[in-house]
């Protein structure tokens, strides 16, 4: 893989890596939001994990494309539910967090699907 596309996936990868220590570590702000969208604390550990997940998949991506795409598709999905549970509390302010957040997953998928 040339090294612009796996760049896109390793700085994707990154920033889940990182989303997901921040949903292990449980900052209160990040409690204090979940409280906000009325999504129970006890699915922090479940959302960590999801975003682990993709950022494992999206570095095996560099290996077998197909994974990274799965893995692309997953966190893209992910953060749609996220928008949408952002946008059902009414939390407007929000929204743009999530969206910004889908940014390296689309990205990754673009770059998987031109390579």
């Amino acid at each position: 893989m040339p090294f612009a596309p796996a760049a896109v996936l390793v700085l994707a990868a990154l920033t889940y890596a990182y989303a997901a220590y921040v949903d292990f570590a449980r900052p209160q702000w990040i409690l204090d939001n979940l409280r906000i969208y009325g999504v129970p604390l006890s699915w922090l550990p479940l959302l960590g994990a999801a975003k682990g997940a993709g950022a494992v998949g999206l570095l095996a991506g560099l290996v077998v494309p197909a994974l990274g795409a799965a893995a692309g598709i997953g966190l893209v999905l992910y953060f749609i539910g996220a928008i949408s549970t952002v946008a059902r509390s009414r939390a407007y302010s929000h929204l743009p967090f999530p969206m910004i957040f889908m940014l390296p997953a689309a990205g990754s998928l673009a770059v998987l699907a031109a390579t």
